[in-house]
């Protein structure tokens, strides 16, 4: 079967047209005669057997077959363009997406994204924030960074590193605590991980008081509500070395627990496009990195 042809030309000497609203103005930017782009227009209201425009004598007006077509081709081209951005340099730029835990991304990665873009300029990185429950097929991910113990069902899974968590609060709030068992005294924020502050009781050889402060899904909102004298965080030490170094905050205690460590995941039924290959490459080597103390 024989395609029709696709009048280009004319198509863009009409979009020009309908932003200018004017032949003269789109031949100036097309670089074209006036002649030429009025011709092109004509051409294209034959082949639809519609009128596009209405000549006005200072200018022109959109009728309503004009109306209806300029959403439909300005998107066109507008799409065409991304694309053919995409081939500009010595690579084919790749959209990597990819789900991210909140308190990662703002703990660890966005003080790295600088040294990745600088590293992989080909790769469009777009990152996407969860609570550690995502769902990367639904979501239209290439793959996602969570924390837990490494078994998604239906995932690959990429060891990153450990993240232990220590009680995290303000100075004042730290000024009061002698002993992990003054704590007791002391609003303890939570995750809706429960095992987390017991723990970390049994790790510092006390009992646990009651928990009874709020529970947060992000630990970056949960250290945050610390900062602002709500209770004490137990939150990854190493996504808040910033806050720790500036003496907004203090680790009074050094006791700590792992209860997993950070993943790059992706489905195992998809097999990594070189964004993805790219990125986890990354993120090793960054990552151990990470665990000799290095930003």
């Amino acid at each position: 079967m024989t395609r029709p042809h696709l009048p280009l030309n004319a198509l863009r000497a009409f979009e020009a047209s309908a932003r200018h609203l004017s032949f003269t103005k789109a031949a100036i930017e097309l670089c074209v005669t006036q002649a030429a782009v009025s011709h092109q227009v004509k051409g294209l209201e034959a082949r639809l057997g519609a009128q596009l425009f209405r000549r006005l004598p200072r200018g022109l007006a959109l009728t309503d077959e004009g109306l209806a077509l300029l959403p439909g081709v300005r998107d066109s081209f507008d799409r065409i363009g991304r694309l053919l951005h995409r081939f500009e340099g010595e690579r084919v730029t790749e959209v990597l997406s990819i789900g991210v835990v909140g308190t990662f991304a703002a703990g660890w990665l966005l003080p790295r994204l600088g040294d990745f873009q600088e590293a992989y300029p080909f790769i469009d990185l777009r990152i996407m924030t969860n609570n550690n429950r995502v769902d990367v097929a639904a979501e239209g991910l290439d793959g996602a960074i969570r924390f837990g113990d490494g078994a998604w069902h239906g995932m690959e899974a990429v060891p990153l590193f450990e993240a232990p968590m220590a009680p995290l609060c303000p100075p004042a709030l730290a000024a009061r605590l002698a002993r992990p068992a003054d704590l007791a005294g002391e609003r303890l924020l939570r995750s809706y991980r429960a095992d987390e502050w017991p723990g970390w009781f049994a790790a510092a050889g006390c009992d646990c008081p009651p928990i009874r402060g709020p529970v947060f899904d992000s630990s970056w909102i949960m250290v945050e509500a610390a900062l602002q004298g709500h209770g004490v965080a137990l939150a990854p030490v190493m996504m808040f070395s910033r806050e720790l170094e500036a003496g907004r905050l203090v680790q009074p205690f050094a006791t700590s627990i792992s209860q997993g460590r950070y993943w790059l995941t992706w489905p195992r039924a998809k097999p990594p496009r070189p964004a993805l290959t790219a990125f986890a490459e990354w993120l090793s080597m960054a990552a151990g990195m990470s665990s000799q103390g290095s930003l």
